[in-house]
């Protein structure tokens, strides 16, 4: 499973770099590739001062090697290894019609020095952050998450809404940051779902990124703006 996972997010970045680049139109990602000395490594992409985006990253990483003891002690695990796998991205326009928008799906798991499985799970999420309202916006955002979701539980889009919302809640300003979206974690192979289910789930959501942010942006990228938008 993490060599799968691992090579359809690396398959994803490509896809979705080169979607932003094209709504984009001027600029490029600029490549990073990285490497931990404990075990892994990632591949950074940085686009910056484009047409439509004045930053913005979409990365991946591949860490593995043994677990530390602070992580022993929160997953109540002994001496056990771990391998952890992801994509991030974060895009700010520079028109401020265009919301902001947060993404990330990942897989972790921990094996004992034998090389044998004792967990494994994936996570995920991605959030919708709007300057300026525009109503069809958020729903179109969320239409693509709840579709997406009903694929595979009618419960999913209800649950995972509820806690992007919880989750993403600035408690000291008293508000959300932006119009939510879907965060989930923990997702363990049951009764119910194995972890292949989860998988299938995880990768329609990523799929579903560009469908659900692309038209957005298309919409909204010219409309006029002023100094004054900038500085709310």
């Amino acid at each position: 499973m993490k060599e799968k996972f691992y090579a359809y997010i690396q398959n994803l970045q490509d896809r979705i770099t080169a979607n932003l680049e094209a709504i984009d139109g001027k600029a490029v990602f600029k490549e990073d590739l990285w490497h931990r000395e404990e075990g892994g490594g990632g591949r950074t992409r940085v686009i910056e001062d484009g047409a439509v985006f004045e930053k913005g990253g979409v990365n991946i990483s591949k860490v593995h090697g043994p677990l530390a003891p602070a992580m022993q002690k929160h997953f109540e695990v002994g001496d056990v290894d771990f391998f952890a796998c992801g994509i991030s991205l974060v895009l700010h326009p520079g028109n401020p019609m265009v919301p902001t928008v947060h993404a990330n799906w990942r897989y972790f798991e921990m094996y004992d020095k034998e090389g044998k499985i004792i967990d494994q799970w994936f996570g995920g999420g991605q959030d919708l952050t709007p300057y300026y309202l525009f109503e069809e916006d958020a729903e179109h955002f969320h239409q693509i998450c709840k579709k997406t979701c009903d694929h595979h539980d009618p419960e999913f889009y209800g649950k995972y809404k509820k806690q992007c919302d919880e989750y993403f809640w600035n408690s000291h300003r008293g508000e959300a940051r932006g119009v939510g979206g879907l965060f989930f974690d923990y997702c363990r192979a049951t009764d119910e779902k194995t972890i292949e289910d989860w998988y299938n789930f995880v990768t329609e959501v990523g799929d579903s990124f560009l469908d659900a942010y692309l038209p957005v942006v298309e919409k909204r990228k010219n409309l006029n703006y002023t100094a004054e938008h900038l500085t709310g």
